[in-house]
């Protein structure tokens, strides 16, 4: 007998399970409060087992009532449908004109002006944000830039720019007249012209120029840490996210925090769970060590910067009652904190594909 079998909902029917009023979220989707087996709605306030595949919801459709219908589990109002179809199709008309790479005149802000078309729609879950920013992200640059972020940037050229994408803060500098280059390992139809190189390799190259890094990975040493330490100028320019956000490596914040000192500030707009900024550093007169190590909380051995918890050898000798792979780490759970949880939730990680078995 499967899970879902075992479920008895009773009279209100299958309800997700809630956190202070949120549904809890485990392998990306809502579980069940009886069984913790996948849920799904099938109308407002309705739910059912399992997980079908659904289309993309998107409010482009002939009419409401169409729209309704293909998307019963929704619980939206014709106004908000009307609103979010119009401003979606004004942005894809916009987005294909844009396709056509046509030179940015000083001034132009396409990617500017498109952020805040969608953020005007209140934002409707029904623009799915998520993919638009990715959809604008590889078309323009993951960083909004404004006529602000670009003016502190003039004021450091010349500039060098390691790891530019797209060109399209490059593009935008370049219209105003701003001495600045521009450095990529992989160079695709980019808004203005990127030499390809390393970004080791390009910042070694030109200590005479302020270093831009835009949106580096956050997972990348190379193209953060790497650059950071290869670079001999005086000035640094994070375009990203502080404090180990979405951006920059683990060893590059803890480069920029000790050795660097943080002379000018602006925020960006920015997506919903993001923060974007344009941080400005100056190198400190006097370099020192970066010593700083993590290390594993029970047996005081060294992990791999960034790790969290406890080593290899510490979890194979006294595995927890629970543990999951929550993206680059390990999550574990004591056997108090196991008994403590909603049963549904217990069931649900122990069923998990993320399970440490």
């Amino acid at each position: 007998m499967t899970r879902t079998e075992r479920c008895t909902p009773g009279a209100a029917g299958v309800q997700p399970l809630l956190s202070a009023g949120r549904r809890v979220i485990v392998d990306g989707h809502p579980i069940c409060a009886g069984c913790g087996g996948a849920v799904e709605p099938v109308a407002p306030e309705q739910w059912r087992h399992g997980l079908s595949r659904r289309p993309r919801v998107t409010p482009l459709t002939p009419s409401y009532r169409h729209f309704a219908r293909r998307f019963p589990w929704l619980s939206v109002g014709e106004q908000e449908w009307q609103h979010a179809a119009r401003s979606l199709s004004d942005y894809r008309k916009s987005l294909k004109r844009l396709a056509r790479r046509q030179p940015l005149g000083a001034g132009e802000n396409p990617y500017l002006d498109l952020f805040r078309q969608l953020m005007a729609a209140h934002p409707s879950p029904l623009l799915d944000l998520g993919e638009r920013r990715r959809e604008l992200a590889s078309l323009f640059s993951w960083a909004i830039p404004t006529d602000a972020a670009l003016e502190v940037l003039s004021r450091y050229a010349p500039l060098i720019e390691c790891g530019a994408g797209m060109g399209y803060w490059l593009a935008l500098l370049r219209a105003r007249g701003v001495d600045a280059i521009g450095y990529d390992r992989n160079v695709r139809r980019p808004w203005t012209a990127i030499r390809r190189a390393l970004s080791v390799q390009a910042a070694r190259r030109h200590p005479e120029r302020t270093l831009v890094l835009c949106w580096p990975p956050y997972d990348d040493d190379a193209a953060s840490y790497q650059a950071l330490r290869a670079y001999r100028g005086d000035v640094v320019v994070h375009i990203g996210e502080r404090d180990e956000g979405a951006t920059g490596s683990v060893r590059f914040h803890r480069e920029l925090a000790l050795n660097w000192t943080l002379v000018e500030e602006l925020e960006l707009p920015h997506w919903p769970r993001l923060k974007d900024g344009v941080m400005v550093y100056q190198r400190n007169a006097v370099r020192r060590a970066l010593v700083e190590r993590d290390r594993c909380f029970e047996c005081k051995r060294y992990l791999p910067t960034g790790a969290i918890g406890r080593c290899d050898t510490c979890f194979r000798r006294r595995p927890p009652a629970l543990a999951l792979k929550v993206g680059r780490h390990r999550v574990e759970y004591p056997e108090s904190v196991v008994q403590a949880m909603p049963a549904a939730l217990r069931k649900a990680f122990e069923a998990s594909p993320a399970r440490i078995r």
